[in-house]
């Protein structure tokens, strides 16, 4: 077990290295010996009912490809949903979240949806795992996750939804 992440198992063994990830009920198994992944598959199903779903290709919405050069995520699956959702998917992008002019506004109008705008900023949140460039903007919205005003909304969170239609 990890001393870092109570959820992730490393074995470096002589000939092989595997690393098991568990997130509440969900198992991801990486390595480079295919016979002791196996091996591991056959004990776990003594112990427990599990179902291989083969390669990964969605974890947590991340959407996972592998090739000769690496492990790609992806998230523009979260991303388009996310804009339906925010009934922005008409909206003109933008090539960055906010004018480097803006000047911050706490005293506009209170946003009456505080639940509403701390999921969207938790939603952005998480988006940052896969798209940094928005994590400045993200930042600033965060600051108001308690208070929001009206302009915090159409202008800052507007400006990050631009940015990802813009990249979708």
């Amino acid at each position: 077990m990890s001393n870092a992440e109570s959820s992730l198992f490393v074995h470096l063994g002589p000939k092989e290295t595997f690393v098991v990830i568990i997130y509440v009920e969900d198992l991801i198994l990486i390595g480079n010996n295919v016979r002791a992944i196996f091996h591991l598959k056959t004990n776990l199903q003594y112990c427990f009912p599990i179902k291989d779903l083969g390669h990964l290709k969605y974890f947590l919405e991340i959407k996972m490809t592998v090739s000769h050069k690496g492990l790609f995520l992806n998230q523009r699956k979260y991303v388009l949903d996310l804009l339906k959702d925010v009934e922005m998917m008409d909206a003109k992008s933008a090539p960055t979240p906010l004018d480097s002019k803006l000047k911050l506004e706490t005293t506009s109008e209170p946003f009456g949806f505080i639940n509403h705008y701390q999921h969207l900023v938790d939603k952005l949140i998480y988006l940052t795992i896969t798209w940094p460039d928005i994590t400045y903007t993200v930042s600033l919205v965060s600051q108001f996750m308690y208070a929001p005003t009206v302009f915090n909304l159409s202008i800052e969170m507007k400006g990050s939804f631009k940015t990802l239609k813009g990249q979708a």
